[in-house]
């Protein structure tokens, strides 16, 4: 593989116009609304036919004479002609979307060289758009070329800082699209995502790339990449690179299967062959052809070529979709967290969140964080996970620290050793954010009332940071005892988390019992609400066990009986104390009765 190879794709539009929309803080100039609605017919056609992107840049480069060590970027500013020329053979030969010759052009990469990004940036749109005649332009991004954290030593600052001068450098010079592509880290693709959604308003397209195993090289499979990159409201997602075209197909059907997107790839020509020193890729234009068909009739909608590919391949995959409609996308909903390389899937199954990093209900993690003991901390998510938690709790909230530095720590260090997702609990908005912006994956975030107030500060940052949110039916009145009305407010949250972008699979209802410490008639209505909330909202429930076993009597005995009762009635997640070996083994009993599978 062309570690530095220009790989290309597609987009769709889905601006919100709604003064609600996640990214409606930006403020929008003229040429940039005026290329946004330009883009509208891309739009359209999109929506009635299939779209080829163009093929590899770095395979064109080289027959022109790339000296060995040069990077390509530069023939923009030292050969302008030799780039102008590969995009104009690549529209002759019928690609929709021109990609610029900007694959490495960061500023790690272009150190030394003595051009900045700017003018490298600026001057491969200049040149793109001179040969694209009615084509669209999209700003090309490629991996930054070193390791993130916890693997290197790049952080998520430095990466999204990054990209981010990229972004402003493509926009200011007229791209239509941004590309984020051949990227194997999902981590570093969330950094560059970001810094194009934060920076300007144009379609943003995050393809990946994945090895024989069917993982990206920090181990993130196609489930958990669609969880992540949909959450983050890329437009488009898929693959690129990686294998040949056969070699892709698995990676490709789970694309397909997951995403509620329109899937890219971009295959190279086969494997390479190293035949004189040089990368030889096998395939023909014809075979290359053939499986690309495959693809497409399998739901891909936008294709076109990576390594090895030429403006050849383009026109024999132009001229093979001659007359083929895409194939129409079902809508496909779940509800899903994730680390950056594990998914859990809620609702199917009962799944465990392991409650035991929590200030509020363990002294010795309140005792660990004043103490600034991240490495007891980071020792009990070790403990839950080897106790077959699914999903981690993370409550630093007290009194008398910085929760926004502490929560920051303690998420990069847990996430650094447990591939477990994450619930992150905070009343502090600022420290909230910084945690989700700089989460690897798609996390769950609890504690969301039915208080307008609380929900208009908290449902802005979970659309923009593609979270989970866990919202509690209850408002400044507190929780009602009757289930039919915590129904009531149960849907009061669904509706303004929609308003906000948020998907209804994305909000899980916590049927808490309040802060009653008798089991009484609230009890049993609680269970009814849990019930009414799966059968008329098809919402996943959640209840936290931890708060019913210490404010009972006979704590433990009550809260497993409680909890048996409570899956019953349709309960998904509980919130548990992974050391009380009642609740585990109720757990356990109530997953072999039901046929479901154990862990």
């Amino acid at each position: 593989m062309e570690g530095w190879e220009s790989c290309h794709y597609a987009i769709i539009i889905n601006m919100q116009n709604d003064c609600k929309n996640k990214w409606s803080n930006k403020t929008i100039k003229p040429d940039e609304e005026e290329r946004m609605n330009s883009l509208m017919d891309f739009r359209t056609e999109l929506k009635r036919r299939l779209i080829v992107f163009d093929g590899a840049m770095g395979t064109m480069i080289q027959r022109y004479g790339l000296p060995p060590g040069q990077l390509p970027e530069t023939y923009n500013i030292l050969h302008p002609d030799v780039i102008e020329d590969i995009h104009r053979q690549y529209v002759e030969a019928g690609a929709d979307v021109i990609t610029t010759n900007t694959f490495g052009a960061n500023e790690l990469k272009l150190k030394g060289t003595g051009y900045t990004v700017e003018q490298v940036i600026t001057r491969a749109v200049a040149l793109a758009r001179r040969a694209v005649g009615n084509r669209w332009v999209a700003l090309d991004m490629g991996p930054i070329g070193q390791l993130m954290e916890p693997m290197g030593l790049l952080s998520f600052e430095q990466a999204y800082e990054l990209y981010a001068r990229q972004v402003k450098a493509g926009v200011q010079a007229g791209a239509d699209l941004i590309l984020i592509e051949t990227l194997g880290d999902l981590y570093e693709a969330k950094a560059a995502v970001l810094a194009a959604k934060e920076n300007c308003s144009l379609p943003v397209v995050c393809t990946l790339t994945f090895d024989q195993s069917g993982r990206t090289l920090t181990g993130a499979d196609p489930l958990t990449a669609v969880v992540v990159l949909e959450g983050l409201g890329v437009d488009a997602l898929g693959v690129n690179c990686s294998l040949g075209p056969e070699g892709l197909l698995p990676i490709v059907k789970e694309f397909i299967s997951y995403s509620s997107l329109p899937v890219l790839v971009q295959p190279n020509a086969g494997l390479p062959q190293m035949v004189d020193g040089r990368a030889v890729y096998p395939l023909t234009p014809e075979v290359f052809r053939q499986h690309i068909l495959t693809m497409i009739r399998m739901g891909v909608r936008l294709v076109g070529g990576c390594c090895g590919t030429t403006p050849d391949f383009i026109k024999a995959i132009k001229q093979a979709m001659e007359g083929l409609t895409p194939e129409a996308m079902p809508a496909r909903k779940f509800t899903a967290v994730a680390s950056g390389s594990r998914t859990v899937i809620l609702g199917h199954s009962v799944k465990m969140i392991g409650g035991s990093i929590s200030a509020r209900f363990n002294q010795g993690i309140a005792e660990a964080i004043r103490n600034n003991a991240i490495g007891d901390i980071v020792s009990e998510a070790i403990i839950q996970r080897s106790q077959k938690a699914d999903i981690l709790a993370v409550d630093v909230a007290i009194p008398e620290i910085d929760e926004k530095e502490i929560m920051l720590n303690l998420v990069r260090e847990i996430q650094a050793v447990v591939n477990l997702p994450l619930e992150l609990d905070s009343s502090n908005t600022e420290a909230l954010k910084a945690a989700l912006k700089m989460y690897n994956g798609k996390p769950l975030v609890r504690g969301v009332s039915a208080e307008q107030e609380v929900m208009d500060s908290i449902f802005p940052v979970i659309a923009k940071y593609g979270a989970c949110v866990v919202g509690y039916p209850e408002d400044e009145n507190g929780t009602p005892v009757d289930a039919r009305d915590r129904l009531k407010m149960a849907e009061r949250i669904v509706r303004t988390a929609e308003s906000y972008g948020i998907p209804k699979e994305d909000v899980i209802i916590d049927c808490t019992m309040g802060d009653r410490a008798e089991p009484s008639t609230e009890a049993m209505e609680a269970l009814k609400a849990i019930k009414l909330i799966k059968d008329e909202l098809c919402l996943v429930t959640t209840l936290d066990m931890r708060k019913v076993c210490r404010s009972w009597p006979n704590g433990e005995s009550v809260g497993s009986t409680y909890l048996a009762m409570a899956l019953t009635y349709g309960l998904d997640v509980p919130v548990v104390d992974q050391g009380d070996v009642r609740i585990a083994e109720t757990v356990k009993a109530f997953r072999l009765l039901s046929g479901q599978r154990q862990g």
